[in-house]
C-alpha cells in the first residue's frame, strides 16, 4: 500500500521546485506546479504510504559528465546537485520510502551514500520510518539496503533471506510512456495478477510501474489495468496484505502458491480445476480444518488426499464476474 513517485529521471527534470535546478523543473516550466508535494498530500488523505524514486546521476549534467571523465576522482556534481536535492526531498516532503537509482556507474564514496544514509537514518526527520533499497553504488544491489531490488524485474528462484521488492512495468519494453506501444506488449491483467502472487509468496513487495504522457494523464489502457487489479485485491486482498511466506511458497504444479497470516494459511490458484476439485499436497490437515474462498460465502467440503494434502471441492461457478477473474484464494484453517 504504497505508490512511488519519479521525482528525477535520468535525464535531470525535477518534478518539484529542485533550488539546484534552475529553470529545469517542473516549477519554473511545464505545469509550473509542485507534483511531488501535491501527490504526496493526495496519497496521505487517502492513508497510503509515500515513496519517491530519484536518480543519482544525471546522463547530460556537464558536472556529472566532467566527473566521469576524470574517472570520478571529482565530485562537483554530487555535491552541487545530487546531495542537495536528496537532503532538500527529505526535509521537504517527508517520504515514507526512497527509490534510489542511477547508482550503477560509480562507487559510494563517489556518491557519498554512507554519508547521506547515515544522517537519513540517524538526524533526518524520518529517521524512525524511512525504507530504503539497494541502490546507492555500483556494488550494492543485492547486498546493501534495507529492502533488495537485485535487479529489474527480479524474480528469485527460492525464498530470499532479506526483504525484497520486485519492480515491474506494465509496458514489457518500457519504463517510460511509448505513444507507439501495442496491445501485445503490454502486460494483461491475468500475468499482472501472476506476478503479484508469486512475488508476494517469496515474501517480497509488488512495485507495477505505469508511464504517463507528458501532460501527466496515465493512458486508459493503464488505468484498466491498475483498476482490474484494484478488483482482484479487494476480493482477495486478505491473501496479499500485510501476510508472510508459508512453510512452502509453491506447489509442485507451479500453479498453486501460499503465502500466510498467522495460524492461517493462504492457497491461491490461478488455474481452475476442470472437476471444480483442487488437490494440494503441501497442507497437513487436522480434525479442526476448515476451508474457505475469499468472495464466497460458506465453508467448502474437504477430505483427506489418499497420499498427502487434502481435495478441496470448490464452488460450481456460474457465469459471474467471480469466474472471470485470473486466480481465486482459498483461507485454511486448523492446518499444519
Amino acid at each position: 500500500r504504497y505508490v512511488v513517485l519519479t521525482t528525477k529521471h535520468h535525464e535531470g527534470f525535477t518534478n518539484w521546485g529542485s533550488p539546484v535546478s534552475w529553470n529545469w523543473n517542473s516549477v519554473d516550466t511545464g505545469p509550473h506546479r509542485d507534483l511531488v508535494g501535491e501527490l504526496g498530500q493526495a496519497l496521505r488523505e487517502s492513508n497510503i504510504r509515500y515513496g519517491l524514486y530519484h536518480s543519482l546521476l544525471e546522463w547530460f549534467n556537464p558536472l556529472y559528465i566532467a566527473d566521469k571523465e576524470s574517472g570520478f576522482k571529482t565530485q562537483n556534481f554530487v555535491l552541487k546537485k545530487t546531495m542537495p536535492e536528496l537532503y532538500d526531498l527529505v526535509l521537504k516532503y517527508k517520504p515514507d520510502l526512497i527509490w534510489s537509482d542511477g547508482d550503477w556507474e560509480a562507487p559510494d564514496s563517489y556518491w557519498n551514500s554512507t554519508s547521506f544514509l547515515a544522517w537519513l537514518y540517524n538526524d533526518s526527520p524520518v529517521k524512525d520510518t524511512v525504507v530504503v533499497n539497494d541502490r546507492w553504488c555500483n556494488n550494492c544491489s543485492c547486498h546493501h539496503g534495507g529492502y533488495y531490488n537485485c535487479a529489474d524485474k527480479y524474480k528469485p528462484g527460492s525464498l530470499p533471506a532479506h526483504k525484497w521488492e520486485m519492480c515491474s512495468s506494465i509496458d514489457k519494453l518500457s519504463w517510460g510512456y511509448r505513444s507507439n506501444m501495442h496491445i501485445d506488449e503490454l502486460m494483461d491483467e491475468a500475468s499482472i495478477i501472476e506476478e503479484l502472487v508469486k512475488t508476494v509468496s517469496f515474501g517480497g513487495n509488488y512495485l507495477l510501474n505505469v508511464g504517463p504522457t507528458k501532460e501527466g494523464v496515465i493512458p486508459p489502457i493503464f488505468e484498466e489495468r491498475l483498476l482490474a487489479l484494484g478488483r482482484w485485491l479487494d476480493t482477495n486482498g486478505e491473501a496479499i496484505y500485510e501476510s508472510k511466506p508459508w512453510r512452502v511458497q509453491v506447489e509442485d504444479t507451479g500453479t498453486v502458491w501460499y503465502t500466510s497470516k498467522g495460524p492461517v494459511v493462504y492457497a491461491i490458484f490461478l488455474v481452475w480445476p476442470q472437476d471444480n476439485v483442487l488437490q494440494l499436497s503441501s497442507p497437513t490437515p487436522s480434525p479442526a480444518t476448515q476451508v474457505s474462498m475469499l468472495g464466497f460465502a460458506g465453508a467448502l467440503q474437504w477430505q483427506k488426499a489418499p497420499g498427502k494434502g487434502l481435495l478441496v471441492t470448490l464452488p460450481p461457478l456460474p457465469p459471474s464476474p467471480l469466474s472471470t477473474q485470473p486466480g481465486w484464494a482459498l483461507r485454511l484453517q486448523g492446518v499444519q
